[in-house]
């Protein structure tokens, strides 16, 4: 048996992180949270009052900042930018309304990429994220492509906003949700699709369990090719 490397791509609100996260700790490889590094960058421009479309500026404040992730007994990663641990603040509604518009610069997506790669050199990782099996890990052993509907995913991410005691209107969730798939799909550099050798996976009336199930027996089978 050998360690893969597995590469889980879709659209916000399609269930990718929390699936990415139980195959992980079913398989005891690393997660690593792709999504959290742009929304750490993007909560650090914030604070510095940079515009999202600022890509100099952006740039700078991403080679001064030191990306760590650190994986939980919980499987939950945490994020750590210089030493600093960052958590409920990445997630906020102000981070969302501006990731998207952040993480679709040539240069800034370059530099993230190079940094991920770094990290799946291990290999044995889970990625999450909109390019992973398209532009950051190409040569992945398994590609997995879900998703669901504007509803649906509307509907999972106003609960998880409200779980958490965000403020939350499921209306605007949807319109948010429907302008960065426009935003993610129609970037020039490396927009959301379906690599050609993935698995489509359609989350819309499928249990958690029951996808992570389906992604681990693929992996296992993976690991026992020659």
């Amino acid at each position: 048996m050998h360690k893969i490397n597995i590469a889980i791509d879709g659209p916000a609100g399609s269930g990718k992180s929390t699936v990415a996260k139980e195959v992980a700790n079913e398989l005891s490889y690393l997660y690593i949270d792709t999504g959290a590094m742009y929304r750490a960058l993007t909560f650090r421009a914030l604070q510095a009052q940079v515009s999202e479309q600022d890509e100099q500026s952006l740039i700078q404040i991403l080679k001064e900042m030191e990306i760590t992730l650190e994986q939980q007994r919980d499987g939950d990663v945490q994020v750590l930018v210089n030493g600093e641990r960052l958590g409920e603040e990445i997630r906020t509604q102000t981070v969302t309304a501006k990731v998207s518009e952040v993480s679709a610069h040539r240069r800034i997506r370059e530099e993230m990429v190079a940094r991920q790669q770094q990290l799946a050199k291990q290999r044995g990782v889970v990625l999450d994220g909109r390019d992973i099996g398209t532009y950051v890990l190409p040569g992945a052993e398994l590609k997995i492509y879900m998703d669901a509907s504007v509803e649906e995913r509307a509907k999972r991410r106003h609960l998880e906003n409200i779980g958490k005691q965000r403020p939350s209107d499921i209306t605007t969730t949807k319109e948010e949700i429907k302008r960065r798939d426009g935003l993610d799909r129609e970037r020039p550099i490396a927009p959301l699709q379906q690599a050609e050798d993935a698995v489509r996976i359609d989350t819309t009336n499928r249990a958690i369990e029951e996808v992570v199930v389906h992604i681990c027996g693929i992996a296992r089978e993976k690991e026992n090719e020659d």
